[in-house]
């Protein structure tokens, strides 16, 4: 139970930081392009880790179940 514990903090911190990267992107969009794009870029690949760990989750819950 301490790895899914760890698991759904883990998803909490990223759907987090990926919502603060995109109101960074979307905030930065018409001051300064470069650091929008890098923002959304990150903001992409925090999604996919979300992602991934949303796949596990489904996995677990699974099996537990």
């Amino acid at each position: 139970m301490l790895r899914v514990n760890q698991l759904h903090k883990y998803k909490k911190h990223l759907e987090e930081r990926y919502i603060r990267l995109v109101e960074s992107a979307n905030d930065y969009k018409h001051i300064d392009e470069c650091k929008s794009d890098r923002s959304a870029f990150k903001a992409m690949k925090v999604l996919e880790k979300l992602n991934r760990i949303k796949y596990l989750d489904k996995e677990i819950s699974n099996t537990l179940v």
